[in-house]
């Protein structure tokens, strides 16, 4: 996925973290630090991955932890990008700029409330023509690919 400026953060509540999974439960993990808030993301590789477009969030790898993996694969979609799926139920789950310290999860794998709010949509220029984007924040396919994490606490 790509990024642009965040509008805002949120903080995942408690010290347990923020829990989610795929929809047959063959993956399964938990963020034990700040999220991002949620970036559509209209490009191309988004759309054919996810059938309409990504919405995701965004955690520090080091805050980001598998409890259940039996069912995840990553595919290589850049030279230094990869998506990550259930190859059970087909769910789209992370995408990850290799070596980035970070890593994007889609939105709606996430567990209960998470707090979260739609920042603003990148690649708006790519968008499918069957839709249309709300009054907010577009950004095109030459924006920012690095949508700032909140800091961390402590």
């Amino acid at each position: 996925m790509a990024g642009g400026d965040s509008g805002g953060s949120r903080k995942s509540g408690g010290g347990a973290g923020q829990r989610g999974s795929c929809l047959c439960g063959g993956v399964v993990y938990r963020i034990r630090g700040p999220l991002r808030d949620v970036i559509e993301c209209h490009c191309t590789a988004c759309r054919k991955t996810t059938g309409h477009y990504l919405a995701a969030t965004q955690a520090w790898t080091d805050d980001f932890e598998l409890e259940a993996a039996d069912g995840l694969r990553w595919y290589a979609s850049g030279p230094h990008s990869r998506r990550g799926f259930c190859d059970r139920c087909g769910a789209t789950l992370f995408f990850e700029f290799t070596g980035s310290g970070k890593i994007s999860i889609a939105a709606g794998t996430l567990d209960g409330k998470t707090g979260l709010k739609t920042a603003f949509s990148i690649y708006a220029d790519d968008k499918g023509d069957y839709y249309d984007l709300p009054d907010r924040l577009l950004f095109p396919a030459e924006s920012d690919n690095r949508a700032p994490l909140p800091p961390r606490e402590g």
